[in-house]
């Protein structure tokens, strides 16, 4: 008999979904207290999050979109999403985007969100992209520490997401970037 791994990182197959859309919105509840309204967050559908996650899981739109977890012996604990940039100064043959990371608050400093990034990072070279960005929360000092501890750095751009449409919650964000390619 083989022992299998405690922790470990891989593709996430179509029955990952549920528990995907779960950790998500576990995070997100947490991650957005204070900035989105209460009932917003308590009214967040599960069921969207797991319709997109069976299209981004399934039937990606990119062949370069993927979706990775991170599993605690069987069960899921969190997961990372990456593809090709879309920002409209990336060179989308050599710009790939870590669209999103989470780890479920319950497990955290557990070393999955390193586990994650790192594999991350390697998909992203797998696919053959030279350079790497995240948008990050404006005041998320925990995950830009983490990020910057890892090597990323931020390269001046930034933005703002105006969730309602009316500027009634405005989420500042600014984006770190990593080179992917090997230093001579």
């Amino acid at each position: 008999m083989t022992p299998a791994a405690d922790v470990s990182v891989r593709l996430a197959w179509a029955d990952d979904v549920t528990a995907v859309a779960d950790v998500q919105l576990r995070s997100w509840r947490e991650r957005y207290a204070g900035v989105l309204p209460a009932d917003l967050l308590a009214s967040l559908p599960a069921e969207q999050f797991e319709t997109g996650w069976r299209h981004a899981i399934s039937r990606p739109k990119q062949a370069r979109q993927r979706v990775l977890v991170a599993l605690e012996r069987a069960t899921l604990r969190g997961f990372t999403a990456t593809a090709p940039s879309t920002d409209a100064d990336a060179d989308p043959g050599r710009d790939g985007e870590v669209t999103e990371l989470v780890v479920d608050p319950a497990h955290r400093r557990a070393g999955h969100g390193s586990r994650l990034l790192h594999a991350a990072v390697d998909t992203l070279r797998s696919d053959g992209f030279g350079r790497a960005v995240w948008w990050v929360n404006a005041d998320g000092a925990e995950l830009r520490t983490f990020l910057v501890d890892q090597g990323w750095a931020p390269d001046g751009a930034h933005r703002e997401l105006d969730l309602h449409g009316d500027g009634s919650v405005v989420v500042k964000q600014v984006r770190l970037h990593t080179n992917l390619t090997p230093e001579d």
